[in-house]
């Protein structure tokens, strides 16, 4: 294989490729998931502190200020009397006192060392721990109080404090070195409350043990322990951290003052080694609490992250070059096919050494003269290239890329500063032409359209879908003397060249082939009117396409008039209706598809209304209503079409009602004779004969002349007088047989109706034998 081969090249650039994609694939993966990790350890690292942190707060710090509450509140041992100064140092109050402070202390020890209120104007400290003190800022003891008793005394200084940590003996009252004792933190309160100022009456301090809060951070913090400490907002060491990291923490203190979620991270270096701090706000005392770990242990812990990152790559370039020797393979055997395949047409020789991309140039050159002999055939379908490059254009489907070669395609010899869309249509002057006929028209009209010079302009016309004609004016100035000009031209070419009245729409001008698209959508969209605006030749009007956007609704009132007619049967009243309709649609500020939803909908409660009546056109059968609604051209013609339509159907309809009406009305008069002795309620016999009751009532009063009750009665009278004259029935037999529950009210009826009674009339009939 030689190096300079068609496979060898193949080879390289797939190893190329994939060596490229390994690569980068790695070193995102690196700073992605090395960032990450190291982002998930100091996040946990943060919560540790803030986990911590909340526990000093809970356990330590708001605990102490509860047992300041606690004795502020405490009536049993109540303050205010010792700052009295009308009672006396040792008064039963005091003992109280002293005792209530010693179970406090004692209650809390875990946290609390001693409790110490102090009256400043007497200058006199009572201790759980050492008792009552005399003269407490001037003895041998004071430098043990004076943080805070100096601090609380101060002019202006705030209701309460918390001291730094400080150690003290066992026994401060020896004085003898290296004796033991405890570190403790004070925190220190004016009581009673509101006494802010050197003028309060006590000073309530309470000794708080340093190991409290380091056991809490040595059990939740194990690790960190000898690196965290708790400093004040100044940056000042509260409790732990040595002096090296205090500096640590002073230099970040102005980051961490914009901080106001009062927790965070920084980094610093102390004695070239690299930490990361975390830090975490005390509120209740005002503290801020931090916490170092070296950034190695980050590193570290992210290690075999890098490691498996780097194995997985190798792992990948391993499976990249197998893939590539594959597809390097599998890409150049059609290469390889191709190279025999044109040595076999080429007469050369299959072992005969040559260069295959040589070889494949001279194929295709040699194929370019036979493509350039093909280009005739190609001009015969530039009238179908020239039709799918128009539309695309109007589609929107030409990249701008391609747009500049494509306008060869249209005759366009050069680009215009102007584009205009028209679009032509023909209304129903088409609907009756054969397929034939209507393309034969429709070249002409194109060849008609692109044959009209215009100043300054160019005109490429042709045949849409749906059988409009587009039409692009490419022009260099635009004027509405311009679109006046084309449009009167189109129009009497239309008038006197094919005898067709057509409507025209315009769409604004833009200033690039590229967006004569939207000047198309919106002469489509104008177009959309002509079939409520039919008298308008040209449509151009801008306010039409408001319309477009327009979200009222026909009032309600108005499309159920129709509706309201039509069932009553009303032809004035129903076209009234139509008109108000149609009168709305046109001036109004409707959308051209919701007026066609509203026809639509006004063709159904028709048909709904046909389908109601059982309606059957005797000549044409079931009639298909949206077959014919859809044929309409215009809204003239619909409203020409649904009236006569209308009023056909309801002359036919009262036609049929009409004669349904004495076959129903007979077969009634047939019931009733049949009857004569059973229930013969108007309910019940309207039944019978499949009508309403009120219907059949009102039958009898117009074809008869009489009611119903009255018919009834006559057909029984004439068949009770036909049974008495055979004089072979009693009276009560004969009530019975016409349907009398009782003698005497058929007796009366018979009198009302022939003025005498059944007896009479019977001796009478008898005297004329």
């Amino acid at each position: 294989m030689k190096w300079n081969s068609a496979f060898a090249r193949l080879a390289y650039s797939y190893v190329s490729i994939v060596l490229v994609i390994v690569l980068l694939l790695c070193s995102i993966f690196y700073i992605y998931f090395s960032r990450s990790y190291k982002e998930e350890l100091q996040t946990k690292n943060q919560m540790i502190v803030e986990n911590t942190a909340r526990t000093i707060e809970n356990s330590v710090l708001e605990r102490v200020q509860k047992i300041y509450v606690d004795l502020s509140l405490d009536r049993g041992a109540d303050l205010r009397a010792w700052a009295d100064a009308s009672v006396p140092m040792y008064s039963s109050s005091l003992l109280d006192l002293q005792q209530r402070l010693k179970a406090e202390a004692a209650s809390n020890a875990d946290i609390v060392h001693a409790v110490h209120v102090y009256n400043p104007q007497r200058n006199v400290m009572l201790s759980s721990l050492y008792g009552l003190i005399y003269n407490a800022n001037d003895r041998e003891i004071a430098d043990f109080f004076a943080d805070w008793m100096n601090g609380m005394l101060q002019p202006g200084h705030s209701s309460s404090l918390w001291t730094p940590s400080r150690w003290i003996p066992d026994d401060m009252f020896s004085g003898l070195p290296g004796e033991h004792g405890h570190s403790i933190i004070t925190y220190a309160h004016r009581s009673p409350f509101p006494s802010p100022g050197e003028n309060s009456d006590l000073i309530v301090a309470i000794d708080v043990k340093e190991s409290a809060i380091h056991d809490i951070i040595q059990n939740m913090m194990p690790s960190h322990y000898e690196y965290t400490f708790i400093g004040d907002r100044s940056g000042h060491k509260v409790i732990g951290a040595d002096l090296g990291f205090m500096n640590l923490y002073s230099d970040a203190r102005p980051d961490m003052a914009h901080d106001h979620a009062g927790s965070g991270s920084f980094s610093g270096t102390i004695d070239h080694t690299s930490y990361i701090v975390s830090y975490q706000a005390l509120p209740a005392a005002g503290w801020m609490m931090y916490s170092a770990v070296p950034a190695s242990l980050f590193y570290e812990q992210s290690l075999v992250v890098n490691k498996l990152i780097l194995g997985i790559s190798l792992l990948a370039i391993v499976i990249g070059l197998l893939l590539s020797g594959l597809m390097a393979k599998a890409s150049y055997s059609p290469i390889k096919r191709l190279v025999e395949m044109i040595k076999s047409l080429s007469g050369q020789q299959p072992g005969q050494p040559m260069n295959d991309y040589k070889l494949i140039d001279t194929a295709f050159t040699r194929l370019h003269d036979k493509v350039s002999t093909l280009e005739d055939a190609l001009e015969e379908s530039s009238p179908i290239i020239k039709r799918n490059v128009v539309l695309n254009i109007l589609r929107n489907h030409v990249p701008d890329a391609e747009l500049a070669d494509k306008l060869s395609l249209l005759g366009l010899s050069r680009t215009y500063s102007h584009y205009g869309c028209l679009l032509l249509n023909s209304g129903q002057t088409f609907a009756p032409l054969s397929s034939g006929n209507m393309q034969m028209i429709m070249s002409r009209m194109i060849q008609q359209l692109e044959s009209i010079r215009l100043p300054g302009a160019h005109i490429v016309a042709e045949e849409l879908p749906d059988k409009k004609i587009v039409v692009m004016l490419c022009s260099d100035h635009i004027s509405d003397g311009l679109q006046d000009e084309l449009s009167q031209l189109v129009l009497s070419e239309g008038r006197q060249q094919f005898r067709l009245d057509l409507q025209l729409s315009w769409g604004s001008w833009v200033n690039s082939m590229g967006d004569l698209h939207h000047s198309y959508i919106e002469a489509e969209t104008l177009m959309k009117y002509a079939y409520f605006l039919p008298e308008q030749a040209v449509l151009k009007d801008r306010r039409l396409l408001e319309r477009e956007d327009c979200v009222d609704e026909i009032p309600q009132s108005t499309l159920l008039r129709f509706k309201e007619k039509l069932y009553a049967r009303q032809p004035q009243a129903i076209a009234a209706a139509v008109d108000d309709l149609i009168g709305i649609m046109r001036d109004g500020a409707y959308p051209a598809d919701y007026c066609h939803f509203i026809l639509a909908n006004t063709v159904f409660v028709f048909s709904d209304y046909l389908k109601s009546v059982r309606f059957k056109h005797p000549a044409q059968g079931p009639m298909d209503l949206y077959k014919q609604y859809i044929e309409v051209q215009n809204i003239d013609e619909f409203r020409q079409w649904l009236l006569d339509t209308v009023n056909t159907c309801i002359a036919l309809t009262e036609k049929r009602n009409s004669e349904r009406a004495l076959s129903t009305l007979e077969l009634a008069k047939e019931y009733i004779e049949n009857h004569l002795s059973e229930d013969l309620s108007l309910e019940t016999v309207s039944s019978k004969v499949f009508i309403s009751a009120k219907y059949l009532s009102r039958l009898f009063k117009e074809e008869l002349g009489m009611t119903y009750t009255d018919y009834i009665t006559s057909q029984r009278m004439e068949r009770a007088k036909t049974l008495i004259e055979s004089n072979h029935m009693s009276i009560e037999q004969v009530a019975a047989s016409v349907g009398y529950g009782t003698a005497a009210y058929f007796i009366k009826k018979f009198k009302e109706m022939y003025g005498c009674t059944p007896g009479n009339y019977l001796r009478n009939m008898a005297k004329q034998v």
